[in-house]
């Protein structure tokens, strides 16, 4: 006589086995994509800080004191030298990085901009001030924080969804944004 021996799973057993994995999945799922969003948001972060010094970088040695007025300039080599900025933020605006959207602009100075020497740009296109805006392209998807920064190196930050920054402001709104610390 021959002694049958069933090696395997029953059904019940995998099921048991697949619902406890579903539980772990829904636990885990949400705190990943917390994870990505604070990456996302700390990669604008960056993004603000490279333009300023960037911007820190040109006014000092190619515009006497002016700044550029778009991230494309900042991309553009110096006679002899490297850009400003890297590829992936010197694209046409807006540039997109990292579930961001980073767009720049340039504010006309109160005086005449005299030489810009540096990457042929005209100087009728210098600027005397400039901000930079990073905002989440799908607002509590890839983020949860609008940043911005200015001439003067702050970064700013706002959780309201769609919140226009002035770009004209050389300070921060009484309402909305504050220091990021």
């Amino acid at each position: 006589m021959r002694i049958r021996t069933n090696k395997g799973f029953t059904l019940i057993e995998l099921l048991i086995v697949v619902a406890i994995i579903g539980i772990i999945a829904a636990i885990a799922v949400p705190g990943l994509l917390r994870a990505r969003m604070s990456g996302n948001e700390a990669s604008a972060i960056g993004s603000l800080r490279v333009v300023n010094s960037s911007q820190q970088a040109y006014s000092s040695s190619c515009a006497n004191g002016f700044y550029s007025p778009t991230l494309v300039n900042l991309g553009a080599a110096p006679v002899g030298g490297t850009p400003f900025i890297s590829p992936d933020l010197s694209a046409a605006a807006p540039v997109t990085k990292s579930g961001y959207t980073i767009t720049m602009t340039g504010i006309a100075p109160t005086a005449a901009a005299t030489l810009d020497a540096c990457n042929a740009a005209p100087a009728a296109t210098l600027s005397g001030s400039y901000w930079a805006n990073a905002t989440p392209t799908a607002f509590g998807s890839t983020g949860t924080r609008n940043f911005w920064t200015n001439t003067l190196g702050t970064i700013y930050v706002t959780s309201v969804a769609g919140a226009i920054i002035d770009p004209a402001s050389t300070t921060a709104p009484a309402l909305g944004p504050v220091p990021l610390q």
